[in-house]
């Protein structure tokens, strides 16, 4: 996983179910999608399904898949993905695995020293082993501590602290007359994915990148470290890709393409995802001493961390040498597992769920977590067959591999199947690391009613609530307002978060144009080993899920997500809360543009007027900043009468699903409804263009990308949203004109969905 979930969003509503036995049992309404007659034999299904999975397989496939390190291009990897093909035949599935070559470099050499301003320190860029810890000791087969996709390099240059490194910090280091042009910067994790932080200092003249876990953040200050507790002890670092995935995932050398054996391959040089200077993460053991030779300005209030020093910017005179060398031949191979349940009535409309197998090292948590869980799932779908069941749809079941160098495994199989997923894939469901808590969603809002219903019919293990429920009285609870909190409280469904990127959904949703779902369950484990040695099966059993029960629960949320989708009669995708969301979305960019316009307009005035104050030594003036031009009028008309038709559709295919759900939904069962369910898979299709985003043609959707200086971070309606934020006001208004003209293609596909739907007898 690259993202890590920390704070959980929580996004479900409805009517409170109670616990009966060893599931939730909801009321006899009839499942959405499904008639009367067909809904009650889906329950049955369904509820034997969620009683299948076992914390005692969920345990022993962890302890065997974790038990050494599997990056990608290891011997465990491999054996791994051979292991869960295996399991997958066994269960009954249909199982390949498909190969791709990918450039995947791995570290000869990594120096990070004081070489000025202070006693010389030589950073240890290690590890320990722990003696509790019996995987933590097999330095042979770990990945050393480093960042994939660093550009090689040997730079001495003064170091400059940059808070989270991040574009705001720059415009506070220019207010405080810091330049970074020349020099070696050292930033700390959160606030943004770690590879806008080399990416952002590039593009403002720095040399080389440092990336520190501040136990501000990641280590004491959260709690005990490891392995008292389970947060990041003094040498933990955390590793990560930095490939700019803003502007394509995958093999940085086959943007577009499956990075098979005769694909058409760039040169390592022309990669433009590959980093412009060096970075390394290290410890906080590590920055410490780097950060306290540091003098200059006191760092603001909201840049200093955890560690007992004085934060300084810099620079001066502490100067560091930085040196990083890869090797980047030959190509790895990645192994994608892929197993198939064909479908009975629909083969040609495809249900796909997925999770990756590979880690930077052992990785119990991320993502093994996840892939136990989905493990059960094919197994409960085996029983399932012997017992007489067959899906309508046909179900695939993927292990992804080299998930963690940039999404490698997933994306070069959605691009080397781009033209079949686009002809036939009904939803992705995504799973990743999964933890103990509450049952998080993101997705697509066409599916923001299906997520509601599945959370209802799943139950929380530890409060024996419906999932669903447990969350919406955390909402409720955590509500910043009273509108928020009624709103929670009355609203038919919980909102879900939009996705960006981090995980094996970007290729499908944001490329291939495939409504997708990311989901599972945490929040209440402290997480201070991502992407460390100390991700195994030891930390796994003592501080998250400790008796597997929450990835039982995940196991069935996503085998029951399965189930409904493939047996559907109507496919369960819904444009009323679609239309909402979108509507919000409007609202926010309108506001986001005036917000601008109003700042820029009192910028200058204190321009004019001279009022310039430090923010920390009122005897040093601010660089003052020079004027703006006022921005122009965005004309948002375009987008509001696109939404306005959009609502209408929503409406009128919301009253010709109720008219076919009348009198048990006997209509539900026509055959003609096959093309109403092929106008549902292409609604997602609908929200993407060929040109995709400016900049970066990669990404085609036009209501859900990742932030190009955020990484991970949705950015909703981006080519309006970020083009507002970077005051490219013209490009602003060409984006509005685009994103209106696909609201209008999505509401006319609705529309005609609604009168087939309605046509129905």
């Amino acid at each position: 996983m690259i993202r890590r979930v920390v704070l959980v969003s929580l996004m479900f509503s409805g009517l409170s179910l109670a616990p009966v036995g060893n599931h939730v049992v909801a009321d006899e309404q009839a499942l959405y999608g499904y008639s009367a007659a067909s809904s009650r034999n889906e329950r049955q299904w369904e509820e034997k399904l969620r009683a299948i999975p076992s914390t005692d397989n969920l345990r022993a496939y962890m302890q065997r898949l974790s038990a050494h390190p599997h990056h990608v291009g290891s011997l465990y990897d491999k054996d791994n993905a051979e292991w869960i093909a295996s399991k997958f035949k066994e269960f009954g599935l249909d199982t390949h695995i498909e190969q791709f070559d990918v450039l995947f470099p791995t570290p000869k050499e990594r120096v990070v020293e004081l070489v000025e301003g202070g006693p010389k320190f030589v950073a240890k860029l290690q590890e320990p082993a722990l003696p509790q810890d019996p995987t933590s000791n097999q330095q042979s087969e770990q990945l050393p501590t480093y960042n994939a996709y660093s550009i090689d390099g040997d730079v001495t240059a003064p170091l400059v602290y940059v808070n989270y490194g991040v574009p705001e910090d720059y415009e506070q280091l220019e207010r405080l007359g810091v330049s970074v042009k020349g020099k070696i910067v050292i930033a700390r994790y959160y606030h943004s994915w770690r590879g806008i932080k080399p990416k952002v200092a590039a593009e403002h003249g720095a040399v080389g990148c440092l990336i520190y876990s501040d136990p501000h953040e990641d280590g004491f200050v959260q709690g005990e470290t490891f392995p008292a507790g389970p947060y990041r002890p003094l040498d933990g670092v955390q590793r990560g890709s930095v490939e700019d995935m803003p502007i394509y995932p995958g093999d940085p050398l086959t943007p577009g393409v499956g990075a098979t054996k005769d694909a058409k391959r760039l040169k390592v040089e022309e990669a433009s995802t590959i980093t412009k200077i060096p970075v390394l993460p290290i410890s906080y053991a590590d920055a410490q001493p780097l950060l306290a030779a540091l003098t200059g300005r006191v760092a603001p209030d909201g840049w200093r961390g955890g560690l007992g020093i004085t934060y300084h910017v810099g620079p001066g005179p502490a100067k560091v040498h930085l040196k990083v060398k890869s090797n980047w031949e030959p190509l790895k191979p990645l192994y994608d597992v892929i197993g198939k349940i064909p479908g009975s009535t629909f083969p040609d409309e495809w249900v796909i769920r997925g999770n990756h197998h590979d880690a930077w090292v052992n990785g119990a948590e991320d993502p093994i977590s996840g892939q136990v869980a989905l493990l059960e799932e094919a197994r409960a779908l085996g029983e399932l067959l012997k017992s007489g069941w067959k899906p309508k749809r046909t179900i695939i079941y993927c292990a992804w591999d080299g998930e963690e160098p940039g999404l490698l495994g997933s994306t070069e199989w959605a691009e080397q199947h781009y033209d079949e997923l686009r002809a036939h894939a009904v939803a992705y469901i995504n799973s990743d690391a999964n933890g103990r808590g509450y049952f998080y969603v993101e997705g697509s809002h066409t599916l923001e009613k299906f997520s509601n219903d599945i959370a209802r019919d799943v139950m929380d293990p530890e409060t024996k609530l419906s999932a669903w429920k447990r969350d919406q009285l955390h909402e409720i609870a955590n509500a910043k307002s009273a509108e928020q909190r009624e709103e929670i409280r009355k609203r038919a469904d919980l909102r879900i978060p939009a996705l960006g990127s981090g995980s094996d959904y970007t290729a499908f949703l944001q490329h291939d144009g495939v409504a997708s779902l990311n989901f599972g369950f945490g929040g209440e484990d402290g997480g201070g080993i991502y992407h460390s040695i100390y991700d195994d099966f030891y930390w796994f059993t003592h501080f998250s899920d400790t008796d597997f029960v929450y990835s039982r629960a995940l196991a069935q949320a996503g085998g029951t997500a399965m189930l409904r989708l493939a047996d559907a009669d109507v496919l369960p995708f819904d444009f009323g809360d679609f239309a909402d969301t979108v509507q919000t979305y409007v609202k926010e960019l309108k506001a986001l543009a005036q917000k601008s316009q109003d700042e820029i307009r009192e910028r200058n005035r204190e321009i004019e007027e001279g009022v310039f104050q430090a923010t920390n030594d009122p005897k040093r003036p601010l660089v003052p900043p020079s004027m703006e031009a006022v921005p122009p009028h965005l004309n948002f008309a375009p987008l509001e009468n696109a939404l306005d038709t959009l609502t209408r559709s929503a409406a009128e295919y919301r009253k010709a699903f109720d008219q076919a759900n009348a009198n048990g939904g006997a209509a539900l069962a026509s055959a003609s409804l096959a093309e109403v369910n092929k106008l549902l898979i292409e609604s997602e299709r609908k929200l993407t263009n060929a040109e995709g985003l400016p900049n970066r043609p990669w990404f085609k959707h036009q209501l859900y990308a990742p932030g190009f200086y955020t990484g991970y971070a949705v950015k909703t309606v981006p080519a309006v949203r970020e083009a507002i934020e970077q005051k490219r006001w013209s490009q602003a208004d060409e984006a509005i004109v685009v994103v209106a003209h696909v609201l209008q293609e999505e509401a006319a596909l609705i529309s005609s969905a609604a009168q087939k739907l309605s046509a129905a007898k």
